[in-house]
C-alpha cells in the first residue's frame, strides 16, 4: 500500500485557494495541475507500507493526533522547487500562518511512522509545508505564476485533525487517487 499522511484544508479555504489559481490553468501548457480533490499539506509520504504494519500505524498517528492541539493555519504565499532556480518542477503554495505547529506536526507524525514500522521514504531533509499546485515532467520556468500568486493569503482555518491515505496510481489516470484510509482529530485548540 503506497501512504502517506497529512492535514487537509476545509472547502472554504479550498475555494478561496481555487479562486486564485482557476485563471492562471492555462497559463503555463507544461504544468500539471493537481486537482483541488488533491490538495493537502503532506506531513510524510511513506511509500510502500506493507498492510500488517496499518493498525500498528494508525496507533501511533492516533497518539500523535492527541498529543498535538489544533492550530490555526492559513494557506500563502506561492514558491516553485526547487527554489531560487529560474527553472522549476513543482508549483506549490506555502503556509502563511501555522507553518512552525505543522512544522512539529511533521516531526511527531514522522517518528511515530518510524515507531510503528512504516518510516519515511528518503533520507530526513529540512521539511517545508506546502500544497502543491502543480508538477512540470522537465523543469519549466515557473516564475511568472509564482509572481501572480506571490500576493496570495488565504484566511487562517484550524488544522485540527491528521489523515492517513493511501494513494492509487494508474497509467490511464492523469494523477494519483487518493483513499482516505483513518482520519485523527487533534486535541481541543488552547485558548
Amino acid at each position: 500500500m503506497r501512504l502517506f499522511v497529512a492535514v487537509t484544508p476545509p472547502p472554504e479555504a479550498l475555494d478561496e485557494l481555487e479562486a486564485a489559481v482557476a485563471p492562471l490553468r492555462s497559463s503555463c501548457p507544461d504544468l500539471r495541475w493537481t486537482g483541488r480533490q488533491n490538495w493537502h499539506v503532506t506531513l510524510a509520504f511513506l511509500g510502500e507500507v506493507d498492510e500488517a504494519a496499518v493498525d500498528d500505524l494508525a496507533r501511533a498517528l492516533a497518539k500523535v493526533a492527541v498529543d498535538a492541539a489544533a492550530s490555526p493555519v492559513s494557506l500563502g504565499p506561492a514558491g516553485s522547487f526547487p527554489e531560487g532556480r529560474p527553472l522549476a518542477n513543482v508549483l506549490w503554495v506555502g503556509l502563511d500562518e501555522g507553518a512552525d505547529f505543522v512544522c512539529d506536526l511533521e516531526k511527531g507524525v514522522r517518528k511515530a511512522a518510524t515507531d510503528a514500522g512504516a518510516p519515511p521514504v528518503g533520507k530526513p531533509k529540512a521539511y517545508h509545508p506546502h500544497l502543491t499546485l502543480g508538477r512540470c515532467r522537465n523543469p519549466a520556468d515557473l516564475r511568472s505564476l509564482v509572481c501572480r500568486l506571490g500576493g496570495f493569503r488565504g484566511r487562517p482555518w484550524l488544522a485540527a485533525e491528521i489523515q492517513l491515505f493511501r494513494s492509487h496510481l494508474r497509467p490511464q489516470w492523469p494523477e494519483p487517487r487518493y483513499e482516505d484510509l483513518g482520519r485523527w482529530p487533534l486535541a481541543p485548540a488552547v485558548v
